[in-house]
Order: structure tokens, then sequence, then C-alpha cells
């Protein structure tokens, strides 16, 4: 690729708005080309437009994604769906017109986490819903200083058609200077200068603005961070050796526990036999002792029947002996 070719796909998006700045194509522009950037800048100068005092801003605007070019057929329930697919919606506001209540053809959604509206500003971007391809974007109107709508002016991307095209955007970001740069009038009226030597590809997605975090939560992430890494740290230390003696260990103890569970159910068997046999000899040892007991009763009648004729046989003899 020669350098022509590289200067022409060479971009920069801007981080500031300024509504004279977002009227060109290369963002070196210091004079209103056409009339409503002229009232865009009218009231960025006199501070006629507060982009926090919309009542019907709610959320937090690092978790709100700004969506436009939606269809106007499509409803909150539609949006809300193909919302979900980049993660958890908190919040969603379709805007109507005020009179008729029709679409407009654009809304903010609030996801629960930033993790989740970045994955959506980056996969979304030109999705198609209800057959209209889409445009996502960060919340511009309460993250990017001296921010003007479109309604005043202001805004960005646009028509060609309508001939009030606005730069520095997603969708149609700075072109690289190709003519020198008039640093002078920049300064003069406050613009911020095409950064030099620190362009982006076309290609390149730029990120949205970040949350400034505390020196509390920096410290917590690094430090999870750096016990991340000892963890990680010690899983790749460890050696082959290391590995087969784990798993020799693991084989030692498996096999001890099913010895362990054999030994139980080896016991088991055996008391259980052991209590069938002392079962049995008992009932074996009653039942001699009953037929001993009614054996001993029945000698024992005998005897008794025996004595008794013995007396009568002696009565007999003696009453005879007296009769004589």
């Amino acid at each position: 690729m020669s350098s022509s070719e590289k200067a022409i796909n060479a971009v920069f998006y801007a981080e500031t708005y300024h509504p004279i700045q977002a009227g060109s194509i290369d963002g070196t522009d210091f004079l209103p080309h056409d009339n409503a950037v002229y009232r865009a800048h009218l009231c960025s100068s006199a501070s006629l437009y507060d982009p926090l005092g919309d009542p019907n801003l709610v959320g937090d605007p690092y978790c709100t994604l700004f969506v436009a070019c939606l269809s106007h057929h499509t409803t909150e329930h539609t949006l809300r769906k193909a919302m979900r697919k980049y993660g958890r919606v908190k919040n969603l506001r379709l805007v109507r017109h005020i009179v008729t209540g029709a679409s407009r053809g654009y809304a903010f959604v609030e996801f629960e986490t930033e993790r989740e509206m970045l994955r959506a500003y980056k996969d979304a971007h030109h999705s198609v819903i209800d057959d209209c391809e889409i445009i996502v974007d960060y919340n511009r109107q309460q993250l990017m200083p001296g921010w003007i709508p479109r309604r005043l002016g202001g805004g960005l991307g646009g028509k060609k058609e309508s001939g009030q095209l606005r730069f520095g955007g997603r969708e149609r970001p700075f072109r690289a200077p190709l003519r020198p740069i008039p640093y002078g009038d920049l300064k003069r009226l406050r613009i911020p200068p095409p950064p030099e030597g620190k362009y982006m590809s076309r290609h390149q997605v730029p990120s949205p603005p970040r949350r400034e975090r505390s020196l509390e939560d920096r410290e917590e992430e690094s430090s999870h961070r750096s016990r991340s890494a000892d963890r990680d740290g010690q899983t790749r230390k460890s050696s082959p050796a290391d590995s087969r003696k784990r798993r020799s260990m693991d084989d030692r103890e498996e096999r001890s526990n099913r010895s362990s569970v054999a030994q139980g159910k080896d016991y088991i068997e055996r008391t259980s036999m052991e209590r069938d046999g002392c079962s049995s000899i008992s009932v074996k040892r009653e039942e001699r002792y009953h037929k001993r007991k009614s054996m001993d009763k029945e000698d024992h009648s005998h005897k008794m029947g025996y004595k008794d004729g013995d007396e009568k046989h002696s009565r007999r003899r003696h009453e005879s002996g007296r009769r004589e």
C-alpha cells in the first residue's frame, strides 16, 4: 500500500464536540459552511443547550447505548429481544413523537453492566432489525463534552440528500487532512487540531469513554490480576513428573477407597451370616430342650403309674391276710 493510499484510509474521531469542526470533512474548517452549523455554533457559544436538562434521562450513561436508523415499525419488545443477545437489558426508551406517538427511529438501551454495553457497542453495529440496518454508538449526549443535538444544527452523521453531513462520529470519521493545518485559526476558536501521527485505520473500532475508577478499585483490580497470574504461574510451573506423581497418588487413594469399601461389604456379609448361624443354633437348642422336657414328663408319668400300681397290690395283699 502506497503512502497516498494510507493517507486516504487514515481517519480520526472527535473526542469533544465543536459544531464548526463537525461540519468539516477533515476537521480543519474554521468557518461554518451552512446555516445549521452557524445555529449550532451560536447555541454552543451562548450555552443555550443543557445536555443534562432532559427529564427523560435515566440510568447510567456508561452502560447506555444509542441505537439509530430503526424502522418505524420496530417496537420496544422487538428491540429488547434483539439487544438481549448482547447482555441483560435494564432499561429501554424508544423515542416517540410527542403528538402522534410514532417512533422517531432511535432509542436508548441501558444494560446491567458496562461490559455488556461494550459488547453490544462492538457487535450490534450494522446489525439488522426489522429489515433495517441499525447504527449503535455510546451516549454522546451525556458523555461527549460540548454536545449539540441534531435538532439544533449539531449531531453527527446525516444524509447526503440533506446536504448537512456531520463528521467525527463512528459512521463518518474525520479524514486525515491533505492540506496544511491552520493551527492559529483552530486555536482561536478552541477547535482541537487533528492528531498528527496518531491516525487510525477506517476498520478500527473507536473505544467509547470509560468510567474513571478510584484508586481503591485500581488497587483491587491489580491485586486480583496478580493473584490470578500467580495461580497461572503455579499451574504452569508444575512439571510432567509432578503430574505423574499426583496421578499415582490419586490412583492409590482410589484403590484404597475401593478396598475399604470391599472390606466393609465382607464384614457386613460375615456378620449377617454369623447372626443367621447363631439364630439357627439357638432354635435347635430350644427344640432339644422342649423335647427333653416332654420326655422327662412322660418318664415321670410312667413312674407315678408304676408306684400307684404297687401300692394297690400291697393293699390288696394286706387285706387278704387279715381276712385269713
